[in-house]
């Protein structure tokens, strides 16, 4: 005979029977790896394309089957114009902008924009290494933005549909595109040009179509995404930096669990060292490869010509020192001294 004290003792095995049954879903789910999205704009081969892989690669092997990182690249998300809106918003967790696309959550990023700033890409690691340039990784937190690290691309040169590139008369009343940005808008006026914003998926187009004449950009973007086939002449000036802030959403990465968080960090490491490293090498062989394209004439500058670019673009200085900080500046200049 069934006594009470048995059926309750059914019921509550029952009970944890159906319990276990709702949970054992929950559980696989919980143990699922967490899926990081790193969206950027550029091709695979690019030095950023590289770094970015190697940072999958680091991250998935320090913490296995932790995480999943899923990289999205060539703008296959989110253009340029957007991607900064997305990561806000929590659609991406990741993504690696040029510098110039964070002048309008902190003024001082400007810097990186000054044309002639740094002599070559070991002076803008130096200071990106030093106290200052480190500090602006964290000068974004309250917009909801942390910088991770700094990633090179390359020096930039100038290319013009044009048959000349030697002087800043070559480029006056010509339209350049250039990616949204203050100083780089303030630098092509100084020139006597007419800069047009315009996310980096449309430039190739908008080069071969005539809506604009030039364009700014390193030798490994301006190789991978073709440009020097629908360009004349691009001239060596060395003018500027086209580097990258990795950022994720402040929000996303605070709440981080700590071993998570530790092994990002030290996969992001690995990514920088390797990424940078290309970096010149990518650039130098790109530079090679668009010469013996003999599409676009690599036009060579002499001292006199490129101290006639530093001459017309120094009122860009002026400008924006205001907001920049004299202080940024001079610590900047400081790492021009090996």
């Amino acid at each position: 005979m069934t006594t009470a004290f048995s059926l309750r003792k059914r019921a509550l095995l029952a009970t944890a029977l159906l319990t276990a049954t709702l949970t054992l879903p929950g559980l696989a789910q919980a143990q699922a790896p967490m899926v990081i999205k790193f969206s950027h704009v550029v091709a695979e081969q690019t030095p950023k394309g590289q770094a970015a892989l190697k940072f999958k690669e680091a991250a998935e092997k320090k913490l296995p089957g932790k995480v999943q990182v899923q990289i999205f690249p060539s703008s296959q998300l989110f253009g340029d114009a957007k991607e900064l809106e997305a990561l806000l918003l929590g659609d991406v967790h990741i993504i690696a902008p040029s510098l110039s696309k964070f002048d309008r959550y902190t003024k001082k990023i400007q810097l990186f924009d000054l044309p002639f700033l740094f002599d070559d890409l070991d002076a803008v690691d130096r200071f990106q290494s030093s106290a200052a340039g480190q500090g602006l990784l964290t000068a974004m937190t309250n917009r909801g933005l942390i910088g991770l690290a700094y990633w090179h691309n390359g020096m930039k040169q100038m290319s013009s549909s044009k048959d000349k590139l030697t002087r800043p008369e070559d480029v006056k009343g010509l339209k350049f595109r250039i990616q949204t940005s203050d100083v780089l808008e303030a630098q092509f006026r100084a020139l006597g040009a007419n800069p047009q914003k315009m996310a980096f998926a449309e430039v190739y187009q908008a080069l071969q179509t005539g809506v604009v004449d030039g364009q700014e950009n390193t030798w490994s973007n301006t190789y991978a995404q073709k440009f020097h086939e629908v360009q004349k002449t691009i001239a060596e000036t060395n003018h500027g930096v086209l580097d990258y802030m990795v950022v994720a959403n402040a929000k996303w990465w605070n709440g981080l669990a700590p071993d998570i968080k530790k092994g990002l960090t030290e996969a992001m490491a690995e990514a920088t060292a390797h990424g940078n490293k290309l970096a010149l090498d990518i650039n130098l062989a790109d530079r090679k490869k668009i010469a013996e394209a003999n599409k676009a004439k690599i036009q060579a500058l002499s001292k006199e010509d490129l101290a006639t670019w530093r001459k017309a673009m120094e009122p860009v200085w002026k400008r924006f020192e205001g907001d920049i900080g004299r202080d940024l500046i001079d610590a900047a200049l400081k790492s021009n001294n090996k």
